[in-house]
């Protein structure tokens, strides 16, 4: 569907299946009806022109790569809706500078905003319990991160090659920092950490 420019999901539908939409990559602009409670994997994957989504619905969750490498995309908003961001979700949304997510939000997925290249802050809400891996990775343009207070580990190469990211908050509560978790950030200032905080192989090389 290389061809298709612009959808208009009736209101009767109430799902978006697997890849519904996969390589559409003339679509500019998609907005999501209430009438819809679940997105498939991968729906919008890969919709290399699409600017803008615009949610009205209720769905629980933004599941594997659903816009992955959807690399025009400027900013989004979450629903209030969703509680989960699923692996590889964002991954590769290099155009990416905005996105706001709900304080509904308890687990942000493997790589789910890996290559956002563009992207310069993001706000970790306190609900989060879970980091996934290579989460932020590559995210080149990211300056600052404050890790809330209800994550305990920060995953493997959640923050890989973040080269100008210069601050990171890091709570008392985070006991475990995984492999490569901040390897290549040649910005970064020191880091303040816990005497007892288990740190992985290559964590904070540059």
């Amino acid at each position: 569907c290389s061809s298709l420019t612009q959808i208009a999901i009736p209101s009767s539908v109430t799902s978006i299946g697997d890849y519904a939409f996969n390589r559409c990559s003339s679509i500019k602009q998609i907005t999501i009806p209430s009438s819809i409670t679940s997105i498939g994997s991968g729906a919008f994957s890969e919709c290399k022109l699409l600017t803008h989504i615009d949610f009205h619905s209720s769905i629980t969750s933004i599941p594997l790569a659903s816009f992955y490498e959807c690399s025009s995309l400027i900013q989004i908003t979450i629903p209030s809706s969703v509680t989960s961001i699923g692996d590889y979700a964002f991954y590769g949304c290099s155009s990416l500078k905005q996105i706001t997510i709900p304080p509904s939000i308890t687990s942000i997925g493997e790589g789910s905003f890996s290559e956002c290249s563009s992207l310069e802050q993001f706000m970790i809400p306190s609900s989060v319990t879970s980091l996934g891996d290579y989460a932020f990775s590559k995210c080149i343009s990211l300056k600052q991160i404050d890790i809330p207070s209800s994550i305990t580990s920060i995953g493997k190469s959640s923050f890989f090659d973040c080269r100008s990211l210069n601050q990171a908050i890091i709570p008392n509560s985070v006991t475990s920092i995984d492999d490569f978790c901040f390897y290549g950030c040649s910005s970064l200032a020191p880091v303040s950490i816990q005497p007892t905080t288990s740190i992985g192989n290559c964590s904070f090389n540059q």
